[in-house]
C-alpha cells in the first residue's frame, strides 16, 4: 500500500475476492461498510464545519465587543455630570448583558444545529443498515 494511500482507498472487494461463506454475502457487507464510512465521513465534515462557523461567530463577536468598549471609553471620558454618567454606565452594563445572552443563544443554537445535522446522517444510515439486514433475512428465508 501507498504510504499515501488510506483506509478508505483500500478496495476489500479485491482483497475478498473469491472469499465466499455458505449464507453470507461478502459483497453486500462490504458495501454496507463502505456506506457506514461514508456516512461517518459525512457527519463528521458535518460537525467541524459547525465548530468553524461557531468559531468565525466568536470571532465576530470578539470584534464587536472590542469596538463597542472602544465607543464606551470615549463616552466615559467626556465631561458630565455624575448622575448621567451613572445613568448611562447602568444602561451600558444592561445592553452588554443582552447582547451576551443574545450572543450566547446564538452560539448554541449554532451548536445544536450542527449537531443534529451530524446526528441525522448517523440516524438515516443506521435506519438504512436494518433495512439492509431485513432485507438479506428476507432473501435467505425466501431461498
Amino acid at each position: 500500500m501507498d504510504s499515501r494511500q488510506t483506509f478508505l482507498d483500500t478496495d476489500f472487494s479485491k482483497a475478498f475476492a473469491g472469499f465466499t461463506l455458505p449464507g453470507f454475502d461478502v459483497e453486500a457487507a462490504l458495501a454496507s461498510q463502505r456506506k457506514n464510512i461514508e456516512a461517518l465521513t459525512q457527519a463528521n465534515q458535518l460537525a467541524v464545519e459547525g465548530v468553524q462557523a461557531v468559531a468565525r461567530r466568536q470571532v465576530e463577536i470578539a470584534r464587536e465587543a472590542i469596538d463597542e468598549v472602544s465607543t464606551v471609553l470615549r463616552d466615559i471620558v467626556q465631561p458630565t455630570a455624575p448622575e448621567e454618567r451613572i445613568a448611562k454606565q447602568a444602561e451600558l452594563l444592561k445592553q452588554t448583558f443582552e447582547r451576551s445572552l443574545a450572543n450566547t443563544r446564538e452560539l448554541a443554537l449554532m451548536l445544536a444545529k450542527a449537531n443534529t445535522e451530524a446526528f441525522d446522517v448517523v440516524a438515516k444510515r443506521v435506519a438504512q443498515g436494518f433495512e439492509e439486514i431485513r432485507d438479506e433475512a428476507k432473501k435467505r428465508v425466501t431461498k
